[in-house]
């Protein structure tokens, strides 16, 4: 081979060389980009009851969402043991794409200092069920103090890089807990605000309040959910908040109103 040819030879495979470096530098960026973009077809509801409720408080909510919905969606409950032992009743059905999972906890009183520690429990049954079920995305709904729990968790124990919050349903939750002074900020409340950046930017909240009277549902007063919008307007994608009155709009039968099983349908399932 003469001198000349191996040059042209080299100058070749130097050219092939800088034409595919684009293409192995890209390559990376590409698979990160589609990974973040991409959503799995499993996208489970997420149910938290209030305190002095078990797992098994929205049994007769799912019967009636399973009722006027085209496909049945499961029903799995898990209970969280003070230990972090996790206890499993009902199953995913194969091929459900938006099962209910209702996490309830051994512990579950009220007060702030419990409300704590069930936020951090329910990131330990969260964290166990993402590992198996291998979803990227849900949404949840949370009733009373279980709209804290879901709070919290939202704001100090999510992984965002790996799992996106799409909708998030509070129904009669005490931000300000049953504080009726406007003008007294409780602890809790004071934490919240403290962490309210950290709430994924792209979350829709639904913040719903029962009216039995003019100052709140019987057990929360008005003022404490209304505080909600303190944390999520301007921090989230879009905060709606809805005032249910009439009939069942009291603090314990909220989550089996007719009105808000509609808002259920119409904005955790659709």
């Amino acid at each position: 081979m003469t001198h000349a040819i191996k040059r042209g030879f080299i100058v070749v495979l130097g050219l092939l060389v800088l034409l595919s470096l684009p293409g192995f530098l890209w390559r990376p960026q590409q698979r990160s980009e589609v990974r973040s973009h991409y959503q799995t077809l499993m996208a489970p509801v997420f149910l938290v009851p209030g305190s002095s409720a078990t797992q098994n408080r929205f049994n007769a909510l799912v019967k009636e969402l399973n009722r006027e919905t085209p496909a049945t969606h499961s029903l799995l409950r898990v209970e969280v043991k003070t230990t972090g032992q996790l206890v499993y009743t009902g199953r995913i059905q194969p091929g459900d794409t938006r099962p209910f999972i209702v996490v309830g906890f051994q512990n579950h009183h009220d007060g702030a200092q419990n409300i704590l520690k069930q936020a951090k429990w329910f990131a330990l049954a969260f964290n166990a069920l993402q590992k198996t079920y291998k979803f990227n995305h849900f949404s949840a709904m949370g009733h009373s103090n279980g709209g804290l729990v879901l709070t919290l968790f939202m704001e100090n124990s999510l992984d965002q890089r790996a799992v996106r919050a799409n909708r998030l349903m509070t129904i009669a939750t005490p931000f300000n807990l049953e504080e009726d002074d406007a003008t007294v900020d409780t602890p809790l409340f004071k934490m919240l605000e403290a962490g309210r950046q950290r709430l994924p930017r792209q979350l829709v909240v639904y913040s719903i309040a029962g009216s039995k009277t003019f100052t709140g549902d019987g057990i929360v007063p008005f003022d404490s959910v209304n505080r909600g919008k303190y944390l999520f307007q301007d921090q989230v994608k879009g905060f709606t908040q809805i005032t249910v009155t009439g009939a069942n709009a009291n603090h314990a039968d909220l989550p089996e109103n007719q009105q808000i099983v509609a808002l259920i349908r119409q904005d955790l399932l659709s």
